[in-house]
């Protein structure tokens, strides 16, 4: 008798822990999900350039890509055309135009600047570039940045905004690519 009660005792103890274990899904407390930071839709990039020494001295160069990335072709793909020997700031305009009203991304960059770092490859050309704006970890963002340009000549300017959310360490070789444009460049 001992031995089939402590059986009785033993299955009536495994029972009640699956049934107390198991709850009903209205019970259960939802997990929240991680906001993905996903990369930006940009098909408009318009660079301005202020001489230092003559505020009245500005330059633009647009790149423009109204259906987006892998649509049809660009229709503004403007050269950025420098004088030598100066000192430019620099400020990056970003839009999606594929929707209404127009996005300007840029204010999207500013506000998750952790998360992203404009990366400058100039080739062929001599200038130099110094990004001025940095982001609460006091890593460069390069919304606004100071190209100095010296001797002339032709090359390209490659300009390029990196997503890098939870990577950022203020170099180009993490995260991924939300734009960039090689632009032709002539300094003269």
């Amino acid at each position: 008798m001992n031995k089939k009660l402590n059986r009785l005792l033993v299955i009536g103890l495994v029972a009640a822990s699956v049934i107390t274990a198991c709850k009903k899904d209205k019970d259960l407390v939802p997990v929240p999900q991680p906001v993905e930071n996903e990369p930006e839709v940009i098909t408009t990039m318009k660079l301005m350039f202020v001489d230092s020494s003559n505020a009245s001295n500005v330059y633009y160069a647009t790149f423009r890509d109204p259906d987006g990335d892998g649509g049809t072709s660009f229709d503004i793909f403007d050269t950025i055309i420098l004088q030598p020997n100066k000192t430019w700031y620099t400020s990056i305009l970003l839009l999606n135009e594929t929707v209404s009203p127009i996005d300007t991304v840029s204010n999207d960059v500013l506000e998750e600047a952790n998360d992203h770092k404009f990366c400058f490859t100039p080739a062929g050309v001599s200038a130099t570039v110094q990004i001025t704006d940095l982001d609460g970890n006091g890593l460069p963002v390069g919304l606004q940045s100071k190209w100095r340009t010296s001797g002339t000549g032709s090359g390209t300017m490659q300009v390029e905004l990196r997503h890098q959310p939870g990577t950022k360490d203020g170099t180009c070789t993490s995260g991924e690519t939300d734009i960039s444009v090689v632009f032709p460049t002539k300094i003269q």
